[in-house]
């Protein structure tokens, strides 16, 4: 399984699915230049919405005349508060995304389901423990959600969690946090990993559904910028502090949230104006097409696997 999906991509990239950023531009157009695209679910805001965006990705990827055209893929959010769980993974099983990432919640119930029709299943995990049960579960891959990660990031060094899911898991692994260049790519295979998980660098680009002030921030923003913090979904996330300021709350006396459901999770009027990035956020320097994003990551990875040839061969 692992060397049929590599062979399936130009590039080992998972974009990473960002709640009110991915939509079907961005996941035809990463597919379309090599690595694999994906949004979550519940970025459309219905039933009838996600079947539409389903069908156009569906109908555009088949129609792509590129040479390599990567799979797709969706986020599905198995926490029990979600309020469209069965009717989205009804969905997931008509329309059968190749790959279904699993967040918030036991995979479990949605693996059969994903199997049977021939897909995968990664979930996200930012523990040990979690890494555990999703291995249970039988899923096909385990995405490590690293310290430094956008959104809902993990506390944990990738080196750290790399070493001790390898201990007991031999499926694919998928690195998140902080990945922004090619180089970057290429050092969480050296680790061990078989894709990197990038979100921050796909935000400022022209087929994102992010605000072009959002984008603009992330240009303008430095690693001083972000804060991590749990006051918004009773998730510690990382978030863009000028975008908290912004919308007349002080930074420093941010008040953590007590519980969590989806529903905080996945707040719209949250996340909508309090925007979210990750450690790379140094590297945003400019927005641009995917493709030109992914043709520059390409030539940073070439680049490094020569000198690194060059290395070895010393």
């Amino acid at each position: 399984m692992k060397n049929k999906l590599k062979n399936q991509v130009t590039l080992p990239v998972i974009v990473a699915p960002m709640f009110l950023v991915s939509g079907p531009k961005l996941v035809i157009e990463s597919c379309r230049a090599g690595i694999i695209g994906s949004f979550p679910l519940l970025n459309a805001r219905s039933s009838k919405i996600l079947e539409e965006w389903f069908i156009e990705i569906k109908e555009a990827l088949a129609l792509s005349k590129d040479e390599k055209v990567a799979p797709w893929a969706v986020n599905y959010i198995v926490h029990r508060t979600n309020k469209r769980l069965e009717e989205d993974l009804q969905l997931i099983e008509k329309y059968q995304p190749p790959i279904v990432i699993t967040s918030l919640g036991h995979p479990g119930p949605i693996v059969e389901v994903v199997k049977n029709y021939g897909g995968l299943v990664f979930s996200d995990v930012t523990t040990i423990r979690h890494a555990e049960k999703a291995a249970e579960s039988g899923v096909d891959g385990l995405i490590l959600v690293c310290n430094g990660a956008g959104g809902h990031a993990g506390l944990i060094n990738p080196f750290a969690f790399m070493g001790a899911v390898k201990s007991f898991w031999k499926g694919t692994i998928i690195v998140s946090g902080g990945i922004s260049t090619g180089r970057d790519i290429l050092a969480v295979q050296a680790m061990g990993a078989d894709f990197a998980y990038m979100g921050t660098r796909f935000i400022a680009t022209e087929e994102s559904i992010a605000t072009d002030i959002y984008k603009e921030m992330l240009v303008d923003s430095t690693l001083d910028d972000l804060i991590y913090t749990d006051a918004f979904s009773g998730v510690h996330a990382n978030y863009l502090v000028p975008s908290i300021v912004n919308v007349g709350l002080d930074p420093t006396k941010l008040v953590s949230k007590e519980t969590v459901s989806i529903t905080k999770m996945n707040d719209p009027k949250a996340w909508r104006d309090i925007w979210s990035a990750g450690q790379g956020v140094n590297l945003v320097d400019k927005v641009q097409p995917i493709r030109s994003l992914i043709n520059e990551l390409k030539s940073e990875y070439e680049i490094g696997l020569k000198e690194l040839n060059i290395i070895n061969e010393k």
